[in-house]
Protein backbone atom coordinates (compact mmCIF):
# COMPACT_ATOMS: atom_id res chain seq x y z
CA UNK A 1 0.00 0.00 0.00
CA UNK A 2 2.90 2.35 0.71
CA UNK A 3 4.27 1.75 -2.75
CA UNK A 4 0.93 2.61 -4.36
CA UNK A 5 0.61 5.79 -2.33
CA UNK A 6 4.16 6.83 -3.28
CA UNK A 7 3.37 6.24 -6.95
CA UNK A 8 0.18 8.29 -6.69
CA UNK A 9 1.95 11.14 -4.92
CA UNK A 10 4.74 11.05 -7.50
CA UNK A 11 2.33 11.12 -10.43
CA UNK A 12 0.29 13.92 -8.86
CA UNK A 13 3.44 15.97 -8.22
CA UNK A 14 4.66 15.30 -11.74
CA UNK A 15 1.36 16.42 -13.24
CA UNK A 16 1.44 19.63 -11.19
CA UNK A 17 5.02 20.37 -12.29
CA UNK A 18 4.19 19.67 -15.93
CA UNK A 19 1.23 22.05 -15.76
CA UNK A 20 3.59 24.90 -14.86
CA UNK A 21 5.92 24.28 -17.80
CA UNK A 22 5.67 26.97 -20.45
CA UNK A 23 4.48 25.28 -23.61
CA UNK A 24 4.52 27.28 -26.83
CA UNK A 25 1.00 26.70 -28.08
CA UNK A 26 -1.03 28.45 -30.71
CA UNK A 27 -4.58 29.55 -30.10
CA UNK A 28 -6.80 26.51 -29.73
CA UNK A 29 -9.96 27.69 -31.50
CA UNK A 30 -10.77 29.82 -34.53
CA UNK A 31 -12.20 32.76 -32.58
CA UNK A 32 -9.24 32.86 -30.20
CA UNK A 33 -6.81 32.62 -33.10
CA UNK A 34 -8.41 35.52 -34.95
CA UNK A 35 -8.34 37.64 -31.79
CA UNK A 36 -4.67 36.91 -31.24
CA UNK A 37 -3.77 37.60 -34.87
CA UNK A 38 -5.62 40.90 -34.88
CA UNK A 39 -3.84 42.00 -31.69
CA UNK A 40 -0.43 40.73 -32.77
CA UNK A 41 0.42 43.98 -34.58
CA UNK A 42 0.47 45.97 -31.33
CA UNK A 43 3.55 45.45 -29.17
CA UNK A 44 1.56 46.11 -26.02
CA UNK A 45 -0.99 43.45 -26.81
CA UNK A 46 1.44 40.76 -27.99
CA UNK A 47 1.50 39.31 -24.47
CA UNK A 48 -2.26 38.89 -24.71
CA UNK A 49 -1.87 35.81 -26.90
CA UNK A 50 0.42 34.06 -24.42
CA UNK A 51 -2.02 34.66 -21.58
CA UNK A 52 -4.91 33.50 -23.71
CA UNK A 53 -3.14 30.26 -24.60
CA UNK A 54 -2.25 29.54 -20.98
CA UNK A 55 -5.82 30.22 -19.94
CA UNK A 56 -7.17 27.83 -22.55
CA UNK A 57 -4.76 25.09 -21.51
CA UNK A 58 -5.64 25.64 -17.84
CA UNK A 59 -9.36 25.39 -18.53
CA UNK A 60 -8.76 22.28 -20.60
CA UNK A 61 -6.78 20.52 -17.83
CA UNK A 62 -9.24 21.08 -14.96
CA UNK A 63 -11.82 18.45 -16.04
CA UNK A 64 -9.11 15.82 -16.45
CA UNK A 65 -7.77 16.53 -12.96
CA UNK A 66 -11.27 16.32 -11.46
CA UNK A 67 -12.12 13.08 -13.24
CA UNK A 68 -8.77 11.58 -12.24
CA UNK A 69 -9.31 12.52 -8.59
CA UNK A 70 -12.82 11.06 -8.51
CA UNK A 71 -11.59 7.92 -10.25
CA UNK A 72 -8.74 7.48 -7.78
CA UNK A 73 -11.02 7.98 -4.77
CA UNK A 74 -13.52 5.52 -6.21
CA UNK A 75 -10.78 2.97 -6.84
CA UNK A 76 -9.40 3.41 -3.33
CA UNK A 77 -12.82 3.02 -1.67
CA UNK A 78 -13.65 -0.10 -3.71
CA UNK A 79 -10.27 -1.63 -3.00
CA UNK A 80 -10.84 -1.43 0.77
CA UNK A 81 -14.04 -3.48 0.43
Amino acid sequence: MKRLSRIVVFLFSLSILISFVDVPANAQCVMCRSTVESNRADDKLSKFGNGLNKGILFLMSVPYILVGTVGFLWYRSNRKK
